[in-house]
């Protein structure tokens, strides 16, 4: 062990860790399951046991129990103008038995993705208008994910939910650009 290691907040991943990091990449955090594998949080996003990695703003919703991490993880299911409609994916869960700095981390870059979000009423349901950065990609990335039961394709719901997103964009686009 280096002096280097003595004064590093996190310790190397091990090698047997399984992770393979695209170039560039830089490991945040990692922790071991319960299964043996681990979890390595990123400066890109979060990689877990047989998954590919899921980049921070694909993170809908992150718990931390005290010992299991659970991710809804969340999928484009159209684009329209301007806007992604995306809805949740299933949520997957990891026993961590050493979690280290890994749930804070994961709470801190998905929270930190997040530069705007607001919820509307929309006829039958309602629409959560949402921007995130996303590592290499200039300016905000919106998106909207509607209620539970809302009918999304109405040209009622379509309309106001433009309406809202452009508001939103208006809101948050500094004046002197």
């Amino acid at each position: 062990m280096s002096l280097w290691d003595l004064f590093r907040r996190q310790p190397k991943l091990p090698a047997d860790a399984g992770v393979t990091l695209d170039s560039g990449e830089r490991v945040i955090a990692w922790a071991r399951t319960q299964s043996g594998p681990y979890v390595v949080a990123t400066d890109r996003g979060l990689r877990a046991p047989e998954r590919d990695r899921l980049d921070w703003h694909q993170i809908h919703k992150a718990v931390w129990s005290g010992r299991e991490l659970s991710v809804t993880p969340a999928e484009v299911v159209e684009q329209r103008a301007g806007y992604d409609v995306v809805a949740d994916l299933p949520p997957w869960s990891v026993l961590l038995v050493e979690p280290r700095e890994v749930p804070q981390q994961v709470r801190a870059r998905v929270t930190g993705s997040v530069s705007y979000s607001s919820h509307h009423a929309v006829d039958g349901g309602g629409v959560r208008v949402v921007a995130r950065k996303v590592r290499g990609r200039d300016g905000l990335v919106w998106s909207v994910r509607y209620d539970h039961g809302t009918q999304t394709s109405t040209p009622e719901v379509v309309e106001a939910t433009g309406s809202f997103v452009a508001e939103a964009k208006a809101a948050t686009t500094p004046r002197d650009l």
